[in-house]
């Protein structure tokens, strides 16, 4: 039996330990925003969070996730209360196709997490592990660094208050 969080509750699986989280999230749990693409962990339609960190889970076995926290797309944000990615994945008008996005969504929010004001290279480093097969990458990296131009504005409003 392995036990983790998913998005912010706990479950418990009862199978095979090697069986990619991927597809226990989408098999045994019904949440179907994480995609399969690749199987290699190469496109990044599968990523998810992984206690924080962006992680590929078409190559990861769910023993892995063994309790930790899982965040998956559905987890991020809800229709009432969008992920500040979200909202920018709207106003940049980013989806094509919409394959990828959940990916692109999930790896973009564990770098805001992680660096806040993010540079164009931190977000260049951080989504290089991320296809997108329509080539969105332009509208992608305007959402990104939107988000990131936001807390920049942000911190430096704080800073010129505390002065």
């Amino acid at each position: 039996m392995i036990t983790f969080s998913l998005n912010g509750e706990p479950v418990r699986f009862n199978g095979d330990p090697s069986t990619p989280l991927l597809w226990v999230i989408r098999d045994d749990f019904k949440l179907k925003g994480s995609k399969f693409g690749c199987g290699a962990g190469l496109c990044g339609a599968c990523t998810m969070h992984l206690d924080g960190t962006a992680i590929k889970t078409c190559v990861l076995p769910v023993a892995a996730a063994a309790d930790k926290a899982v965040t998956t797309i559905e987890g991020l944000g809800n229709p009432e209360d969008l992920h500040p990615l979200q909202t920018a994945w709207i106003e940049h008008n980013v989806p094509q196709c919409g394959y990828c996005q959940s990916g692109q969504i999930m790896a973009a929010a564990a770098l805001i997490a992680d660096k806040p004001s993010a540079s164009s290279e931190d977000v260049d480093n951080a989504m290089s592990g991320n296809i997108c097969r329509c080539g969105c990458y332009p509208r992608i990296k305007a959402a990104i660094m939107s988000v990131a131009a936001s807390a920049l504005s942000y911190d430096a409003a704080a800073t010129e208050a505390n002065s």
